[in-house]
């Protein structure tokens, strides 16, 4: 080897370590814009898998609000029913509330207790089968008020008796005995009177509607 080519050698060495160094670091940032490149096609690929056809979509808002729908209407549904059996049991007007203030009234008056024998019990109509149903009542209107009429019977250990009232709505909604009375069915068949306040009607009384 001459001395020239010994001192060029070294010389092209490292020219050929910075042109390769060169060529690197022009190449990579055409390859990270391409990587790039190629995760936002990627990306894009992904989001449109996941549009749905405007058919499609329209389909599954129409299902979603039908379903919405029924379950509102459902919300509605036990809702009334709710208000419905609160205002039967727990109302003070309703026929059940009458029927359990006039059967107390009677088991506490001493006079039935007398007559009858206690322990006394309440009970509704019976049908052919002996079984007993609803107590027996209406409601009507009279001089635009309106009023119930009941009837149901007691037993005790001695006699049986038959109840009779008849209630008047006042100005606050709630009502107020027109009269309540227990009529025996045995002997002695007397009527004992436990409210009265006819007397404090405005005028004659009108018939009286039946109960069947």
């Amino acid at each position: 080897m001459t001395l020239t080519a010994a001192l060029l050698r070294p010389s092209m060495c490292f020219r050929s370590r910075m042109l390769l160094s060169y060529v690197r670091g022009y190449a990579t940032p055409f390859r990270k814009a391409e990587e790039s490149s190629l995760a936002t096609a990627g990306t894009r690929s992904e989001v449109s898998a996941d549009v749905k056809p405007l058919g499609e979509r329209i389909k599954e808002n129409t299902k979603t609000a039908s379903y919405t729908g029924v379950i509102l209407m459902g919300i509605g549904v036990t809702g009334f029913l709710f208000y419905t059996v609160f205002r039967e049991l727990f109302s003070s007007s309703s026929a059940n509330s009458v029927y359990s203030g006039a059967l107390e009234k009677c088991i506490n008056d001493p006079r039935v207790q007398d007559a009858l024998g206690a322990p006394i019990k309440g009970y509704g109509e019976e049908t052919s089968r002996r079984r007993r149903r609803h107590v027996a009542h209406s409601v009507y209107q009279r001089d635009g008020v309106n009023h119930m009429r009941m009837q149901f019977y007691i037993q005790g250990i001695r006699n049986k008796a038959t109840v009779h009232l008849e209630m008047k709505e006042n100005t606050v909604g709630s009502y107020d005995y027109r009269y309540l009375f227990a009529q025996l069915d045995h002997y002695p068949k007397t009527t004992i009177i436990l409210e009265d306040n006819r007397t404090q009607d405005p005028q004659k009384n009108a018939p009286l509607p039946s109960l069947y």
